[in-house]
C-alpha cells in the first residue's frame, strides 16, 4: 500500500521518485539518446582526432603542428580559404537581407521562398558541374558574350578564384537567406508602422527600427554561412586550382589523409581548421556583445 507522495508506508522508496529526486525524471532520460548521438557522432572523433594530431609520425608531439606552420604550401591554405569564405559570407547576408524584406510583404511568400532554396537540394557538387557546363569556355555563357561582342576570346571563369566563389554564393545564399527571412519576419510589424506614423521614411525606419532588432540575429547568421563556407572542399576541386589560388586548407588536410597516408598531420591541420572557424565566430560574438545591447542586457533597444 502507498501513501499520497507515492512513498511505501514500509519506508522504502520507489526508484521512479529516487530518480526524480537526483534529476532523472521521465523528461530527462528522454534526452539521454540525443546525448549519446551527439557524443558518438561529435564529441569522440573531436578528441580522437585532438590527440592523434599529437601522434606523429617523426618529431615531438606538436611536429605536425611546426610542420603545418613552416611550410608556406601549408599555411597559406588558410589565407586563402579566408579569402573565399569571408567576401562570400558578406555578400550572401547583406544580398538577403533586402530579399527578405521583399519576400515577407509578399502574398505568394512560400512559393517565392521555395524557388530561392532549391540550390540546397541540388548538393555543392551537381552545382559545380553544373557550372562547369554554364561557365565553360563553350557554356552558355561564354557563348552569349562572344555572340554580342562583349570579347573576343571566352572569359576565363572556371578553374580559378570566381567558379569557386560563385558556386559558394549559389549553394549558401539559400542558407543565409532563410536565417535572415526567420529573424525579419520575427519582428513585430506594429514597430515599424509606428515609426512610418511618426513620419520616419524607409531608410530610416531601417536604420533605427529594424536594423537594431535584426543585429543579434545577422551575426549568428555570418557565423553559421561562414562556418559553412570555410569548409569549401567539391567547389574548390571542380571549379578552382587545387593546386593554385584556391588551394583551401580542407584540400591540404586530404592530401595529408589520402595521398600521403599520414592521418595524424590530417588530424592537424583538421584541428587548426577549427581553430580558426572557431576563433573568427568568437570574435564576431564578442564584438556583438561590446557593440549592442538589447533590452534583456539593460542596454538600448
Amino acid at each position: 500500500m502507498r501513501s499520497e507522495a507515492g512513498v511505501l508506508i514500509s519506508g522504502q522508496v520507489p526508484l521512479r521518485v529516487r530518480l526524480a529526486q537526483r534529476g532523472l525524471d521521465g523528461v530527462t532520460l528522454l534526452v539521454l539518446p540525443a546525448v549519446l548521438f551527439i557524443v558518438g557522432l561529435f564529441i569522440y572523433p573531436f578528441v580522437y582526432g585532438l590527440v592523434l594530431s599529437f601522434e606523429p609520425k617523426e618529431g615531438g608531439w606538436l611536429a605536425n603542428y611546426a610542420k603545418f606552420f613552416a611550410d608556406p604550401y601549408l599555411y597559406t591554405t588558410i589565407g586563402k580559404t579566408l579569402w573565399l569564405a569571408v567576401p562570400v559570407t558578406v555578400l550572401n547576408v547583406l544580398v538577403s537581407i533586402p530579399i527578405a524584406l521583399r519576400v515577407r510583404l509578399m502574398r505568394r511568400q512560400r512559393l517565392l521562398t521555395t524557388i530561392l532554396v532549391v540550390p540546397i537540394t541540388l548538393g555543392t557538387v551537381l552545382v559545380a558541374e553544373g557550372l562547369l557546363n554554364y561557365l565553360g569556355p563553350r557554356g552558355w555563357l561564354n557563348r552569349v558574350i562572344l555572340t554580342i561582342g562583349f570579347s573576343d576570346s571566352p572569359v576565363r571563369l572556371i578553374h580559378n578564384y570566381w567558379g569557386v566563389f560563385m558556386s559558394l554564393v549559389i549553394t549558401g545564399f539559400p542558407f543565409t537567406f532563410l536565417l535572415t527571412l526567420s529573424y525579419i519576419t520575427g519582428i513585430d510589424p506594429s514597430l515599424e508602422q509606428a515609426g512610418a506614423m511618426l513620419g520616419a521614411r524607409a531608410r530610416q525606419r531601417f536604420r533605427e527600427i529594424m536594423l537594431p532588432l535584426l543585429f543579434p540575429g545577422l551575426v549568428i547568421t555570418f557565423c553559421l554561412s561562414f562556418v559553412q563556407a570555410f569548409s569549401v572542399f567539391p567547389s574548390a576541386v571542380l571549379l578552382g586550382a587545387p593546386a593554385g589560388d584556391t588551394r583551401v586548407i580542407s584540400i591540404a588536410a586530404y592530401q595529408a589523409a589520402f595521398e600521403d597516408y599520414d592521418y595524424s598531420m590530417a588530424s592537424a591541420i583538421a584541428m587548426i581548421m577549427a581553430f580558426v572557424q572557431v576563433l573568427i565566430v568568437a570574435a564576431l560574438l564578442g564584438l556583438q556583445n561590446a557593440f549592442y545591447r538589447g533590452p534583456a542586457g539593460g542596454g538600448k533597444g
